[in-house]
């Protein structure tokens, strides 16, 4: 990406701000956490969080809700000066900090056939960090799909500090071009896909039950593993205690032609709402999940 004179130098100005910043203890970054949070919950989508919670979780009450509501801003929080912390972070303390597990088992799972597997993950817990992965798997090209973000300076930023670990990012419009070249590569791949968003209409082909809702979902995980008879695992993460997370290999599919359409997305959205009914503070709940609703777009197919 080919930023401008004015652009360039934001970028160098943006970067350089959060990089002197990281340099700060996390017993300090999440101080700063702390306090700025009654502020993000006071502001940020308060409403939202509240409406969805309540929509997902009738059976809780009110002080329950406002409970999740509560560790839930303070895990947003925590994800952002997390986030910053990246830009100094060494080798060493993220791999302490992000560690995978059963990851071999799962490469143990290549073959001539096989060349891709398919981590799906959600919003959950802190999806930043699982680009580390690279960093456990040194035999493996890891790769993950991503949404170039309209603002070209942060898009960049976003960028480097993703790829800072060896890893590829794949803009989602280019991704079965990009894996088709990796599929005949001399490493095997693995490719994160973060799923969870809400699809455009028109490319709504599936609806899965999902946190009480017929949410529509993308297929487009399943579609590519079809097409590339890929291994398809989750990546179930967890978080150990403050700023420290797991990432569980767990597979959904090691035969995807096997498998009837929709099955492994519909799996997916299972094991990951297991996740959020065990910790619901850790899903990303400021993100509008179902304003496409199954009623509409049956409508709309008239």
């Amino acid at each position: 990406m080919k930023l401008s004179k004015a652009q360039n130098i934001l970028y160098h100005i943006v970067r350089t701000s959060f990089y002197v910043i990281s340099l700060l203890p996390m017993r300090v970054l999440y101080g700063i956490s702390d306090m700025v949070c009654p502020f993000v919950r006071a502001f940020y989508r308060c409403q939202l969080v509240r409406q969805q919670l309540t929509e997902c979780f009738p059976e809780k009450t009110l002080q329950e809700i406002k409970n999740i509501e509560s560790a839930f801003y303070h895990q947003f929080c925590d994800l952002f000066v997390e986030m910053i912390k990246q830009f100094s972070m060494s080798r060493e303390e993220m791999m302490r900090r992000m560690v995978f597990v059963d990851c071999d088992e799962a490469i143990a799972n290549f073959n001539s056939k096989q060349n891709i597997l398919f981590m799906m993950l959600g919003h959950f817990g802190n999806w930043e960090w699982i680009a580390s992965l690279q960093y456990w798997t040194p035999g493996v090209q890891c790769s993950q799909v991503y949404h170039p973000l309209n603002n070209d300076v942060f898009d960049r930023l976003f960028l480097d500090l993703r790829e800072q670990y060896g890893g590829e990012c794949i803009p989602m419009r280019k991704t079965v071009r990009r894996l088709l070249q990796l599929n005949v590569g001399d490493k095997p791949v693995i490719c994160g896909m973060i799923a969870d968003q809400q699809p455009r209409w028109d490319a709504i082909h599936h609806f899965s039950p999902f946190l009480g809702h017929d949410s529509a979902v993308f297929i487009g995980t399943e579609e590519v593993a079809k097409k590339l008879n890929s291994l398809v695992y989750y990546g179930r993460v967890t978080r150990v205690k403050r700023g420290y997370y797991q990432c569980r290999a767990i597979p959904i599919t090691l035969n995807p032609l096997e498998i009837d359409n929709y099955q492994i997305t519909d799996r997916y959205m299972e094991l990951l709402e297991q996740d959020i009914r065990m910790h619901p503070e850790l899903w990303l709940w400021t993100h509008k999940r179902w304003t496409r609703t199954k009623e509409e777009w049956e409508e709309r197919q008239l």
